[in-house]
């Protein structure tokens, strides 16, 4: 099988396991960097070029699209559906993963577990909006935010207001969040592979900080999650439309609730928590499942 990477960097380690995992099965498999990536946009056969070469051939493309090129990235991924190339997470997927507010309101029309949200473009009624989140302590989120990037815990009222007033003036869109006190600086991420929980790790930010995320100094370990969790977890993948997907999930008093959907999760930290193959499990998927115009927009999102 051919197979096609979309990565800005071959090196990566989530890109670099993929790849090695590809080829002991036996796949002839190719880094293509998707900025790098130019095409033709035509009824009959529409093209994707790579440094003068047409991409043709491939029968399944794995996206890893980072967060600031979603915009090109998810056009080179529809450009390849266009094509009836199998896209492991299709572009309208991981569109709509990549838009919190969006994400959240799909979660929550599904009956989701989801902390308490605010969202508003005037600070006229910012005291409400808080209120309406449950007051302080609060998380304030930007929208375009990425591994704990952008996320500010507001412990006072005040606190509150001021970054609120702060983050408007930059006219940025935010979030406020109920803050899970009881998740005690903790979360999960579970790691879905189509239709199941391949494996889960405890993510516990650093002394001092309710961040969670590895990439913030944050550390991992193997945890076994409830059926609760597992069901949430699969669910809100499903939901997003995301066949390969790191959802992340606090541990709240009334249940398990989902802070985020990743449609890209990086393979290094659950696969040293865990002890998996989840490269692996990844291309196996593809394996049973990558078949010409198997997906189900077929470009059209």
């Amino acid at each position: 099988m051919k197979i096609c990477i979309l990565s800005r960097n071959k090196d990566l380690y989530s890109t670099n396991r993929l790849m090695e995992a590809g080829a002991e099965r036996g796949h002839d498999v190719r880094v293509i960097d998707p900025l790098r990536c130019y095409m033709t946009i035509t009824s009959h056969k529409p093209s994707i070029n790579f440094k003068g070469e047409p991409l043709e051939g491939y029968h399944a493309v794995i996206p890893r699209i980072g967060a600031s090129i979603t915009f090109f990235g998810t056009a080179v991924v529809r450009q390849f559906e266009m094509q009836g190339v199998y896209s492991v997470n299709e572009s309208v997927a991981i569109s709509r993963s990549r838009d919190k507010l969006r994400s959240l309101q799909l979660l929550a029309r599904k009956g989701i577990g989801l902390p308490v949200t605010g969202f508003a473009h005037s600070t006229q009624y910012t005291n409400d909006l808080i209120d309406l989140a449950g007051g302080a302590p609060l998380v304030i989120k930007l929208l375009e935010g990425t591994q704990g990037v952008g996320v500010v815990l507001a412990e006072t009222q005040n606190a509150a207001v001021s970054v609120i007033e702060a983050f408007r003036g930059l006219k940025t869109n935010i979030l406020v969040q109920e803050f899970i006190k009881e998740a005690n600086s903790q979360d999960l991420r579970c790691f879905v592979v189509g239709n199941k929980v391949v494996a889960a790790m405890m993510r516990t930010g650093r002394e001092g900080d309710f961040r969670s995320n590895i990439h913030r100094g944050g550390s991992a370990k193997k945890v076994k999650i409830t059926p609760e969790e597992r069901s949430t977890a699969v669910r809100a993948a499903q939901i997003m439309g995301l066949n390969v997907a790191g959802v992340d999930i606090l541990r709240a008093n009334h249940g398990p609730v989902v802070m985020e959907v990743n449609s890209s999760p990086g393979l290094k930290g659950i696969e040293e928590a865990s002890g998996k193959d989840i490269a692996g499990l990844v291309i196996d998927f593809i394996e049973k499942n990558a078949q010409p115009g198997k997906n189900k927009t077929r470009g059209r999102g």
